[in-house]
């Protein structure tokens, strides 16, 4: 593993490293308040046949703290990186907000992705009912909370045009959802892949943190999809 930034849209943008460089690219988006160090048991293993780069988005981990946040800026910086470093295409496999990240970025340049793999990302859809911003604990944090508050927003109000391109994705797209115990709404996850052309859904009943729970069973699902041939 290797720690290494790169400066995209004016930031620095830290990632860690996995695997030999001449294996097939993927990245890895992590959550909300998380950082790469998220991905300490799946990045090592998913490195014995990828070149994994596991990406600290702004305002987390050892990346550049800014002066605002937004996941269309988050977007456009994981697809910054990917045209500076030429990877694409890519694997692209993302937790939550970092699911967000990935369809954003699979919108924007589907070019880019080769497969989409979307660990219980929140729908671009209005949070029913409006979430609060929630307060913010004491002690240092790893990330800003200033993000927090920008995506709480956002979460209750994205830009329409989230949804309604949904079907310009053209990597096949695996979705898998943590069941009934995790937060996100089961059913809006199924109405989100319903909208990828080449998309099915998966369920792990690990609640919200499928990899951190579960891990056998989340990289068992996402080898299948990364190794079949017709994924759709």
């Amino acid at each position: 593993m290797a720690g290494q930034s790169v400066r995209v849209n004016g930031i620095r943008l830290a990632y860690r490293r996995f695997g030999a460089p001449q294996s097939p690219p993927l990245v890895l988006l992590h959550s909300l308040g998380e950082s790469s160090a998220s991905w300490a048991t799946i990045a090592p293993a998913l490195a014995a046949d990828h070149a994994v780069f596991a990406m600290d988005v702004r305002g987390h981990g050892d990346s550049d703290r800014t002066d605002a946040y937004g996941l269309a800026a988050m977007r456009d910086d994981v697809i910054g990186f990917l045209a500076l470093s030429q990877l694409s295409p890519v694997t692209m496999i993302g937790h939550s907000m970092g699911g967000v990240i990935a369809y954003l970025v699979a919108e924007e340049w589907p070019a880019a992705i080769s497969r989409l793999v979307l660990e219980d990302p929140a729908p671009p859809l209005p949070a029913e009912p409006p979430r609060t911003v929630p307060e913010r604990p004491d002690g240092p944090l790893d990330f800003d909370w200033a993000v927090v508050e920008a995506l709480t927003r956002e979460r209750n109000a994205p830009p329409a045009q989230w949804w309604q391109r949904l079907p310009e994705i053209t990597a096949p797209t695996l979705m898998l959802g943590g069941g009934p115990t995790s937060h996100i709404p089961q059913d809006q996850l199924a109405g989100v892949t319903a909208r990828i052309p080449n998309a099915r859904m998966h369920t792990i009943p690990a609640g919200h943190l499928i990899h951190e729970t579960m891990p056998t069973e989340f990289l068992a699902e996402v080898r299948a999809f990364l190794s079949t041939t017709d994924p759709g």
